[in-house]
């Protein structure tokens, strides 16, 4: 058994949204982003990244712009993605597996789709995505229907809150890696407490219970994303011959020494930490295979 630790953090060199971004251009593609645009104090067009909105007027210019996306909506209580993050780590997927035709699953997809999305249109890959919340798959069932690039993503819903995989992945299926972005949080407490204090920090004084937007299952789950990924990894067993790698984010690094060694336990043939960075935000995910 194989463990790796990249030294430091590092935005993918392919990743196109290394540079920053062009306001111009994204404001004649997508209009509806020019009110959400300021110039900030050292004369650089930017947006507020604590607000929900602006975020996902950005991210339909930026697929619109990149991808050719011309329908993406959320609701606006759902998760809002940062495309760069997730990009970063679809890039990183395509480092781990040396081939071009990849068949991708992403679990708990949301209402944005956002994996398959980014993972059909920068990659060309094949994929099949997954959702507890049935108003979410339908969003996301939708985000498919307006846009024809899309229509090769096959969505299941997954009926049992309790599992991950289990039901998901069906006895023919096969798979190059599995992809997802657990829920952080071990309750609504932890989430509200959580996200009061990123308020705080922000400075920003309207009161909103999520400056981040996400609904209950998107951000919280029995035992937070070190809970959900010990269930993922007990469960991956099941399926070690039709899945070459397991792969989550681990939002909080201190959850790592427990994850990995939950992981260990059902003795893997390799395990790989891989970090990643965005801007400030500092991230990584876990991927653990039991083929050679």
């Amino acid at each position: 058994m194989v463990s790796l630790l990249s030294e430091k953090p590092l935005v993918h060199p392919k990743n196109p949204f290394n540079k920053d971004y062009d306001f111009d251009t994204l404001e004649k593609q997508y209009p509806p982003l020019k009110p959400f645009v300021f110039e900030n104090e050292y004369g650089t067009k930017t947006i507020k990244f604590s607000d929900n909105k602006a975020v996902i007027a950005l991210n339909t210019a930026l697929l619109k712009m990149h991808y050719g996306i011309t329908n993406w909506n959320i609701p606006k209580d759902n998760l809002c993605p940062p495309i760069p993050g997730r990009l970063d780590y679809l890039l990183h997927i395509a480092d781990l597996i040396p081939k071009t035709d990849i068949h991708l699953l992403d679990i708990g997809t949301g209402a944005n789709l956002i994996y398959p999305v980014l993972a059909t249109r920068h990659f060309n890959w094949k994929c099949i995505a997954s959702e507890v919340n049935l108003d979410s798959l339908n969003n996301a069932q939708k985000i498919i229907d307006k846009n024809p690039s899309l229509k090769d993503i096959e969505l299941r819903h997954q009926e049992f809150k309790s599992c991950i995989l289990k039901h998901i992945i069906q006895p023919t299926d096969s798979f190059d890696a599995v992809v997802c972005n657990p829920p952080f949080f071990k309750n609504r407490t932890d989430a509200v407490k959580s996200n009061l204090r990123k308020v705080q920090n922000l400075g920003i004084k309207k009161e909103r219970t999520q400056n981040f937007g996400g609904l209950g299952n998107e951000l919280w789950y029995k035992g937070g994303e070190e809970g959900f990924i010990k269930n993922m990894s007990e469960e991956s067993l099941h399926f070690k011959n039709q899945v070459k790698w397991f792969t989550a984010l681990v939002s909080r690094k201190e959850n790592l020494k427990s994850i990995k060694r939950a992981i260990n336990k059902t003795q893997p043939s390799e395990v790989k930490i891989v970090e990643m960075e965005q801007g400030n935000k500092q991230s990584r995910f876990i991927a653990w295979t039991f083929q050679s």
